[in-house]
């Protein structure tokens, strides 16, 4: 059941993508461009998609626990560090480059959209990368994996 809710989320997730023009590059370009041929729709999207999400996470939240699992996963973190700014600042200038983010870069790959071929690989390479020094450096702090 919790895939099938889950794929059905991702979908109507894609097709908002797709219906707001965000799986375009050249809109989301367009967005950053502000000395050129500025498109402000793209705050729109967002606007909408904070407004729903303050909402949901208000009706949600007051819940013991979630529907299709036996807790919920929030961000414990608070701390703004070097790792948070500079992974915040490489999503932004990968954004800004190449006009894609992860979500409707996934989108935009069925459709062979310019870019995907290139930013999706790329993408998942440094995700992968990324968790390989995540469990390195996990396996390092832990005194029982190091015993092993």
């Amino acid at each position: 059941m919790r895939h099938a809710v889950n794929f059905l989320v991702g979908l109507i997730f894609g097709l908002g993508l797709l219906i707001s023009g965000m799986a375009n590059p050249a809109k989301v370009q367009n967005f950053l461009d502000l000395a050129g041929s500025f498109d402000p729709s793209l705050i729109f999207v967002m606007a909408s998609a904070l407004a729903v999400t303050f909402v949901g996470y208000r009706l949600v939240l007051r819940r013991e626990r979630p529907v299709l699992a036996e807790r919920f996963y929030l961000p414990s973190a608070s701390i703004i560090d070097g790792r948070l700014i500079l992974g915040a600042a490489m999503f932004g200038v990968g954004w800004g480059l190449s006009g894609f983010c992860p979500g409707p870069a996934i989108v935009s790959l069925p459709l062979l959209a310019n870019g995907t071929l290139i930013f999706v690989p790329a993408m998942l390479a440094g995700i992968g990368v990324a968790r390989l020094r995540m469990q390195g450096k996990a396996s390092r702090a832990d005194p029982v994996a190091q015993a092993e």
